[in-house]
């Protein structure tokens, strides 16, 4: 799971289900006079525990988690981020059912208590504000630009390293590789005869660089295919937001990236990237 696949969006719906599960812990209903022992919270109340507290962190779970893997799972269809926004609002109705009727339980209360109806206690009064705050987040994340924003924002990486410089290290980029002057490959890099890339044939030309390109750093605004540079058009890697790639070619509009791995591949969509 990559934590940088977050947004900021999804953060409010961690904070939301944060809130929802302390919640679960307060007053269910409020009686005048009636002893704070008899009072139970919403864990006391099994229509509130399954419809409000259980259904909202589960969406919760289920949104976050399909945001940071590369391809979330499908299940009939739809992705464990719609399911999780469908438990999500359904656990918002469900509390704003329960505010207009907090606790069948208010018949326990001892007969020395007020005969008016219960009011809604402070936990359930939270748990409504938690779970709307969540549905609200979960439907507009992927409409608001506000929200799709990185949750933890990339370090910015180091200026590309002048002509015949070293990459810089620990980035997963090969120690005998270097980028020259125009995006030329270098001696002992992949691309010369008799080498290959991932997915390419010894002996196969690539498509010329640009004359005037100059590697660079970038990050991807959402998760982008990289594609072989054979041109065939089966994935082998996943770009991921948050995180910085090295663009060592360009091929008209499409640019060949390095991967943390030191995978080497054509990013055929360059729209919205953001330079370092």
């Amino acid at each position: 799971m990559n934590i940088r696949s977050l947004t900021r969006g999804d953060g409010v719906v961690i904070g939301a289900a944060v809130l929802l599960f302390i919640a679960s812990f307060l007053d269910l209903y409020s009686i005048d006079g009636a002893p704070d022992d008899v009072i139970p919270s919403l864990w006391g109340s099994g229509p509130v525990v399954f419809g409000v507290v259980l259904a909202g962190i589960i969406g919760a779970a289920l949104v976050v988690v399909s945001r940071g893997l590369p391809q979330p799972p499908k299940v009939a269809g739809l992705d464990l981020g719609q399911f999780g926004v469908a438990f999500i609002v359904f656990a918002a109705w469900s509390a704003l059912g329960n505010i207009f009727d907090p606790a069948g339980g208010a018949n326990n209360v001892t007969s020395g208590s007020s005969t008016d109806g219960p009011d809604s206690g402070i936990g359930l009064i939270l748990a409504l504000v938690a779970t709307l705050i969540m549905a609200a987040a979960a439907v507009a994340t992927p409409l608001v630009p506000a929200l799709k924003g990185s949750l933890v924002p990339a370090a910015r990486p180091a200026a590309p390293q002048p002509y015949g410089a070293q990459p810089p290290g620990g980035y997963g980029y090969p120690g005998a590789q270097q980028a020259g002057f125009g995006g030329q490959p270098q001696p002992g890099q992949p691309g010369q005869p008799g080498q290959s890339f991932a997915g390419q044939q010894p002996g196969q030309p690539a498509a010329p660089p640009a004359a005037d390109f100059s590697p660079f750093w970038f990050a991807v605004p959402v998760p982008r295919p990289l594609f072989p540079e054979d041109g065939s058009q089966t994935p082998i890697a996943e770009l991921a937001p948050g995180t910085w790639y090295l663009a060592v070619e360009q091929r008209g509009p499409a640019l060949v990236a390095q991967t943390q791995d030191g995978r080497r591949g054509v990013l055929q969509d360059t729209s919205g990237i953001q330079r370092g």
